[in-house]
């Protein structure tokens, strides 16, 4: 018999109110120190709980499916008729939550279901299925979660409000600033470099996880923080469409945002950064985040207008107008420089792209497969130059006319974007006395801490011990992986160490296609793939030695997000397993 399901909804995370507005005039700029020099952060007993409201105007009724309907590791959306739940049974219990990853929409009933998480598809962010927390990025939301009951057999959800089924996405309860901080005193008991993923997940978790002295972050950037990956793909997308916080929503968490502000110099001895401007911050921790910057090219004319390399919204917007029915060129087969290419196809009347490899992504997705990638290039009207070098820009009257290769070869150009890849923006750090490699990476320990005491880093800039190889370390310069660190980092200031236990994830969008990248490939020695990449419908494993350390794929989901799964849980995929061609037993493997 059919039994009707009586749907109810409720939120049921424990909301957090913390006292402690930001009140006006000035404290002394030392606070005293905490035990064993962590930072100063409130106590979880000093949050309660928000009623629950038991008023029949708050209740909703839907039938959507019999309670045997749902076997053991299984999800099902659901329709609540004012929105749409995600229901799940795993190990005998049900759960229920938003049914959209926050960080672009994906739909979670086709993520990864395993040992009380879900795994997005697209992206790989994980979410406690009891909580609805974010557990992994990327991403800066948690999901509302509902409370599953069964009177008389039928399954119900306990209501809240509509905002929670709306929305499908909320903040983290967090503190707020309980010191008296004039805006105008140059010091701050955390001082970040740089509002990219690492930095503003740094703030977001100390405020989370009750730290209530000042904070204040410095940025480069004239806008508040925003999604950068979206540049490249979409270049018509201005920066309130990328945003990925308001002021309004800094300000009400206490974070203080100072944009245009370059730092030059860092003491680490008086514990001070000075900045172009000439504003000098002192901090008690600092967090230096400060990404990357383009790598440097030696060609004549760099006098030339209309060449750009692509940072700002603004710069995307310049590029997309100039190359509008004009000749657009591309130097560097990065991943951006790829994405600005097949973004500019359908507004130029040519786009060229000039790489110095025989095939792009060879170095990190395989000759196979950057071959096929090459071909769905060619296929929408990319002329491709490989194995060239940029030799001069020509213009005319100053603007870019021309393009001329080391092979002689000359191409007409009104726009270049140069995506020949990056370095780390670490510069200004040469005289300050804190550890950088040969190339200029920032060395951290796996608490993101430097050499210099209170002194953290992470992102793009730094190299840091990747257990997946033994603690070598590494340069992941994903933003995925940024998100990461500004965590990490956070934690360790306040005492709280935390391990860096993900998957890096990264992903590339080009004419509509996805490529879903998880592990770490570098120094693959093979490359077994699975399915078809003529049709661009493929998963590429990649081997060290015997063993699989990366995959890739395009409309293969959600397999990049189950090896993740298999390969955070600390076990290990033989060449063997991927050899045979039957990959059916990741369904199990991962879920084990």
């Amino acid at each position: 018999k059919l039994v009707e399901v009586k749907v109810e909804l409720s939120l049921l995370e424990k909301e957090k109110e913390v006292d402690g507005l930001s009140p006006n005039g000035k404290a002394s700029p030392l606070a005293d120190s905490r035990p064993n020099g962590a930072l100063g952060h409130g106590s979880d007993d000093d949050s309660t709980p928000l009623p629950l409201y038991h008023k029949p105007r708050d209740y909703v009724e839907a039938s959507v499916c019999h309670v045997k309907d749902l076997e053991n590791g299984q999800m099902r959306e659901v329709d609540l008729g004012s929105g749409r739940a995600l229901l799940i049974k795993e190990h005998g219990e049900f759960s229920a939550m938003a049914h959209k990853c926050p960080h672009y929409g994906a739909p979670l009933v086709k993520g990864v279901l395993s040992k009380g998480h879900v795994r997005c598809p697209w992206h790989g962010a994980c979410f406690n299925i009891a909580t609805g927390d974010l557990e992994d990025f990327p991403g800066l939301d948690s999901l509302p979660t509902f409370q599953v009951t069964f009177p008389a057999g039928a399954v119900i959800f306990f209501k809240k409000h509509f905002q929670a089924l709306q929305s499908q996405k909320r903040s983290k309860p967090m503190a707020r600033c309980s010191a008296v901080i004039n805006s105008s005193t140059c010091f701050s008991h955390v001082l970040i470099i740089g509002s990219g993923p690492a930095g503003l997940v740094c703030a977001e978790t100390l405020r989370q996880e009750g730290f209530t002295d000042r904070i204040v972050m410095c940025t480069m950037d004239r806008h508040p923080p925003y999604d950068r990956p979206k540049l490249s793909k979409s270049l018509d997308s201005t920066a309130e469409q990328l945003r990925l916080r308001s002021m309004d929503f800094l300000q009400d968490h206490d974070i203080e945002l100072l944009t245009e502000k370059e730092a030059v110099a860092i003491d680490v001895k008086t514990r001070s950064v000075t900045f172009e401007d000439g504003l000098r911050m002192e901090y008690r921790k600092l967090f230096i985040a400060t990404g990357s910057k383009h790598k440097p090219m030696v060609y004549k004319g760099k006098d030339v207008r209309n060449v750009f390399h692509l940072r700002t919204p603004e710069d995307a917007n310049s590029i997309a107008r100039l190359a509008n029915n004009k000749n657009a060129v591309i130097v560097g087969t990065s991943y951006v420089g790829m994405e600005v290419a097949a973004a500019l196809t359908d507004k130029a009347h040519s786009v060229s792209v000039i790489g110095i490899e025989s095939v792009p992504f060879k170095k990190a997705l395989g000759e196979k497969v950057g071959k096929a990638i090459m071909k769905l290039f060619e296929v929408n009207r990319v002329k491709f130059y490989m194995l060239n070098e940029v030799s001069e820009m020509i213009g005319h009257h100053g603007q870019l006319k021309e393009v001329v290769l080391k092979s002689g070869k000359v191409l007409r150009a009104d726009v270049c974007v140069i995506g020949a890849g990056s370095i780390p923006a670490t510069g200004f750090l040469k005289q300050s006395g804190i550890h950088m490699d040969s190339r200029g990476f920032i060395t951290v320990n796996k608490m993101m801490q430097t050499n210099a005491d209170g002194v953290f880093a992470g992102g793009d800039v730094v190299v840091f011990p990747f257990l997946p190889r033994n603690n070598k370390k590494v340069n992941i310069p994903h933003w995925q992986m940024a998100h990461v660190h500004g965590r990490v980092a956070a934690l360790s200031m306040m005492g709280r160490a935390a391990d860096i236990k993900t998957v890096p994830y990264f992903w590339s969008a080009m004419f509509g296609k996805t490529i879903r990248y998880a592990g770490y490939g570098d120094g693959f020695d093979d490359v077994i793939i699975q399915g078809d990449l003529d049709e661009l419908r493929f998963v590429a494993f990649y081997t060290r030695s015997e063993e699989v350390v990366a995959v890739a794929s395009m409309n293969y989901d959600p397999i990049v997000s189950r090896v993740a799964e298999v390969l955070g849980s600390g076990k290990t995929i033989k060449k063997r397993d991927v050899e045979t061609g039957d990959i059916s037993w990741l369904n199990d493997k991962g879920s084990q």
